[in-house]
């Protein structure tokens, strides 16, 4: 087959990091939407790029076994969800692969042991969402949900089974809330956020509301049971509108009775059941002792801090956004924390003075973003650590850095695993503990 005959029959070899199929056709790879290893199938029209060329399913002709129907009717073309045609046992081990097969090729690195997944139910657990909105007059009005794939289009939800059902409920009626508003077409987001009581909603709107949007907003929080919080400009604009002094969000990590609150635009993990799990293996694995010096980098809220204060351990959380650093203040008082301590500084600053101050530190963990911790493990000079616990959100960065923390400083890998943070997407999130 060549790539001008898209109609031809090809068997698929893998998965890429996307969670699209792959083909090797004529030496040049082909990253086939909708389709899985082992089915073979045909494809549409074949659009080349630079390096690759990409395609979707036309026809199963010979399915997976781990094939499934998705639960969406919007799957597809949703942005929202890769893998929802897959089935949930499989999504976890090709993550765990995806994983396994990172730390070899760039890191050069090999687990001492592999951990089961963390994993729980795959449906209803996203409590976080940016949802786009545009206004499309060609295609009927105002559209509200997540990005196609591959694209900058909305895509019209009238439904979504990864968001928590009080979450998923709302997104029918948005389309005509906005609709209803003055300013129809200037409202481009909204974030949503439900801790485990309240359930937040913000506006993004890019120019003033009337009285009349003002009223029309307080009216659909009243009526729903819903915070509602506006946002004219940055992150630091945002303000509630309904109630006029709404509880703050919070959520619960029983295992070590913790209570954290957050605003809604604050960085909190989207699966909140995944997360309690996580801490749990997190503390499991630093195996926090009275007395210790142990530091949290990229601490937030204190979602990992507070739990390690519980031993008695005394924690230095430190964390870029000041904002973050002293909502996570208020979580040690209100949790009656007196050993950790919290510092607002840049961690992408290796000779940064506040690592010198911690040099008797025994215990690191670290949650870094997606670009990793580069130049923490890079420049680390902590000589009385002896263990890292490393949560990652990108197997590529983890992998990175592995490489210098085995090859360079001589720690040990003693074992990793995935973390099923977001169900039915690619997103490979994963738990590794370091030991020297």
């Amino acid at each position: 087959m060549t790539e001008a005959d898209p109609a031809s029959e090809i068997l698929i070899d893998g998965l890429d990091h996307k969670g699209d199929g792959v083909v090797r056709i004529d030496g040049r790879v082909i990253f086939v939407g909708g389709a899985l290893p082992g089915e073979r199938v045909t494809i549409g029209a074949i659009r080349k790029r630079r390096r690759h060329s990409v395609a979707a399913v036309r026809q199963v002709l010979v399915p997976s076994a781990a094939r499934v129907i998705p639960a969406c009717r919007h799957f597809g073309i949703c942005g929202g969800c890769a893998m929802q045609h897959l089935a949930h046992p499989q999504q976890l081990q090709y993550k765990q692969q995806t994983l396994l097969d990172n730390l070899s090729r760039i890191g050069d690195v090999v687990p001492e042991s592999v951990a089961s997944p963390i994993a729980a139910t795959p449906w209803g657990y996203r409590h976080k969402a940016r949802i786009g909105v545009r206004l499309v007059p060609k295609k009927g009005g105002v559209l509200v949900g997540f990005r196609e794939r591959n694209s900058s289009y909305i895509t019209p939800l009238a439904e979504c089974h990864t968001l928590t059902p009080r979450l998923a409920s709302i997104l029918p009626e948005l389309p005509d809330l906005i609709t209803g508003l003055s300013i129809s077409d200037r409202i481009p987001q909204i974030e949503v956020a439900e801790g485990d009581y309240e359930c937040a909603l913000v506006f993004r709107h890019l120019e003033p509301l009337s009285a009349g949007d003002r009223a029309t907003l307080t009216q659909f929080g009243e009526t729903r049971q819903l915070q509602i919080h506006l946002q004219p400009g940055g992150v630091e604009s945002v303000h509630p509108l309904t109630p006029s002094s709404p509880d703050p969000l919070s959520y619960r990590i029983d295992e070590f009775d913790i209570s954290i609150q957050f605003q809604p635009l604050d960085f909190t993990q989207v699966n909140p059941t995944v997360n309690r799990l996580l801490v749990g293996a997190a503390i499991k694995l630093l195996d926090p002792c009275a007395d210790e010096s142990i530091l949290d980098l990229f601490c937030g809220i204190g979602n990992f801090s507070l739990p390690i204060a519980r031993f008695g351990a005394q924690v230095t959380g430190i964390e870029g956004e000041p904002a973050l650093v002293e909502r996570a203040r208020l979580n040690a008082n209100r949790n009656r924390i007196d050993g950790a301590r919290f510092v607002a500084t840049n961690l992408m600053d290796a000779s940064n003075p506040v690592f010198n101050a911690h040099r008797d530190c025994a215990k690191l963990l670290l949650d870094p973003p997606r670009c990793g911790a580069t130049e923490i493990v890079t420049g680390l000079d902590l000589p009385q650590l002896r263990r890292i616990v490393y949560v990652s959100c990108n197997p590529v960065t983890l992998a990175r850095d592995s490489a210098v923390l085995v090859h360079r400083h001589g720690f040990r890998l003693r074992e990793t695993g995935i973390v099923d943070m977001f169900p039915h997407t690619a997103h490979v999130e994963s738990i590794a503990l370091f030991e020297r």
